[in-house]
């Protein structure tokens, strides 16, 4: 695969070989953002897990103190009430069979999240076919399946983030922008390494966290150590 300028520039800064700790790594990540844009920075986590066995799963969600830096749409499905109290939260869009109707004839997707009260969920399963393989489906696990839905919504602007592992046995997750700086950086990963950890299933045998690399949009990869991803 032939690489940029700038990708062959901020790769000499990063060593292949070495384990760096997460401020370490958060600096570098900076450092090696060269692009001429507000770079996101994410963090994939190998896990030691099988994920076709269903008690082995990882999958949940978490508020990062610093947000991603990401402006995100929300569509919310319900009915009455709700649905005055989901516009009042501040939901871009918010509605019931209407909205259904409209993904499925448009294939319209302007929107990051979608949450939904629990009465609204079997209308809602008609779209599991489009939705599911987005990761765009309510869940339960991730708080998006709500009556609450004013603090589902002010969760999600505030930078709530989904983790899920996927059929590879890793998470891949953003934890801010460049314009951040590695201090922040640090505690959005923190928050979203105890998390993970937090999630480990007892089924897991082994190694949990196997590897941890993070990275800008455009930039290298960076390994974290897996040892020390809370200090």
């Amino acid at each position: 695969m032939k690489r940029g300028k700038k990708y062959l520039e901020a790769a000499k800064l990063v060593d292949r070989n070495t384990l760096y700790t997460p401020k370490e790594a958060m600096e570098l990540a900076v450092q090696t953002a060269k692009a001429n844009f507000d770079e996101t920075i994410e963090a994939h986590v190998r896990l030691g897990v099988d994920p076709r066995h269903a008690d082995q799963q990882v999958r949940g969600a978490v508020v990062l103190p610093h947000g991603t830096g990401k402006k995100v749409k929300v569509l919310v499905f319900a009915k009455g009430e709700k649905a005055k109290e989901a516009e009042a939260a501040g939901a871009d869009y918010v509605g019931a069979e209407e909205l259904v109707d409209k993904i499925q004839r448009e294939n319209w997707f302007d929107y990051d999240v979608v949450v939904a009260t629990p009465d609204m969920m079997g209308v809602v399963g008609r779209l599991g076919k489009i939705l599911g393989p987005r990761g765009l489906m309510p869940n339960p696990k991730s708080g998006t399946v709500t009556f609450d839905v004013a603090k589902a919504i002010a969760e999600i602007k505030a930078g709530k983030v989904e983790y899920r592992v996927d059929k590879t046995g890793i998470i891949h997750v953003p934890i801010g922008k460049k314009s951040f700086g590695p201090e922040k950086l640090v505690e959005n990963f923190h928050t979203l390494m105890e998390a993970i950890i937090k999630a480990k299933p007892a089924a897991a045998k082994g190694q949990y966290i196997k590897s941890v690399v993070v990275s800008s949009t455009m930039g290298p990869g960076i390994k974290i150590n897996p040892l020390k991803v809370l200090e």
